[in-house]
């Protein structure tokens, strides 16, 4: 039997030390990338699907999805808000979004927030959002490579 001295000893060896998040800007954002940590307005927010009825699994139930312009000093972008998230991004309020990443929806990026990220309302932001550079206006397209 370990006495508390020596647990409290391994439990000292067996902590993590976390990493400091580093924050990016909104045009540092590339297509296919994730983790992404950031501060950022929310501009607009517009529901694009709610549904509510009977489904096979109880997480199906009740589905919102709303498209939001965020942004910074940097530049602009769609963020694909799902169910309880709707409800944070409020137009005016500024955020922080954790393990962000960026999805392709129809040639153009949009950022999104998962079960593994975090979506934290804070206080409001000195900076003045640039609306003239929205990285979702700017069209992708797949390019396949072929070795020779």
């Amino acid at each position: 039997m370990a006495t508390s001295q020596q647990q409290q000893q391994e439990g000292s060896l067996n902590k993590v030390e976390k990493r400091k998040p580093v924050f990016v800007k909104v045009d540092q954002l590339k297509p296919g990338t994730s983790g992404h940590t950031l501060i950022a307005k929310v501009l607009t927010s517009n529901t694009v699907m709610q549904s509510k009825g009977r489904a096979v699994s109880h997480n199906l139930r009740h589905t919102r999805i709303a498209e939001c312009l965020i942004g910074d000093d940097t530049a602009t972008i769609l963020f694909t808000a799902r169910n309880d998230q709707v409800d944070l991004m409020k137009p005016g309020t500024t955020v922080i979004l954790r393990n962000a990443r960026i999805d392709m929806f129809k040639g153009s990026m949009r950022l999104a927030v998962d079960k593994w990220g975090r979506i934290e309302v804070t206080e409001p932001a000195e900076f003045v959002v640039k609306e003239d550079n929205n990285l979702s206006m700017v069209e992708y397209e797949l390019v396949n490579i072929v070795e020779e």
